[in-house]
C-alpha cells in the first residue's frame, strides 16, 4: 500500500507541476526574451521549466511525511495506518505543497526578473536620452 501511495503522490505532484509550468510558459519566455535579447533566453528559459519540475515534484512528494507508514517514528509506537481518510489528506497535501512550492519559486524568479526589467529599461532610457540630444 505505501509504494501505491509512493507512486501516487509521485505522478500527482508530475500533474501538477506540468499543469503549471504550462500555464506560466508562454509567461516566462516573454519575460526572458525581454529582459535578455540575446538566444541565451531560451537556455534559461528551459532551465526556469526544469527548475520548476524539480521543485514541485520535491514539495509534492514528501518523503520524511512518508516514512510515517513504513517505520515508526518513536520506539513503541505503532506505524501509521494507510486509511481512505489518511489517502485522502496524502492526496490532498500533494497538491499544495506542490503548488506552494512551485509558486515560491516563480516568486523569486519573478523578483529577480523585475530587478532586471528596472534595469535594462532604465538602460534603455538612458542611451535613448543619450541617441536622441545629439
Amino acid at each position: 500500500m505505501f509504494f501505491t501511495l509512493l507512486f501516487v503522490t509521485f505522478a500527482l505532484a508530475i500533474a501538477v507541476s506540468f499543469c503549471v509550468v504550462k500555464i506560466f510558459d508562454s509567461p516566462i519566455a516573454s519575460i526572458f526574451s525581454r529582459i535578455i535579447q540575446d538566444p541565451i533566453s531560451s537556455a534559461w528559459h528551459k532551465y526556469v521549466t526544469f527548475a520548476a519540475y524539480v521543485v514541485g515534484i520535491s514539495g509534492g512528494v514528501r518523503i520524511y511525511q512518508l516514512e510515517r507508514y513504513i517505520s515508526a517514528p518513536h520506539k513503541d509506537t505503532q506505524i501509521l495506518e494507510l486509511t481512505v481518510e489518511r489517502w485522502t489528506l496524502e492526496v490532498y497535501r500533494t497538491i499544495i505543497e506542490t503548488l506552494q512550492a512551485i509558486a515560491w519559486m516563480y516568486l523569486v524568479v519573478f523578483i529577480f526578473a523585475l530587478i532586471a526589467y528596472v534595469i535594462v529599461r532604465g538602460f534603455e532610457l538612458k542611451h535613448g536620452k543619450l541617441n536622441s540630444s545629439k
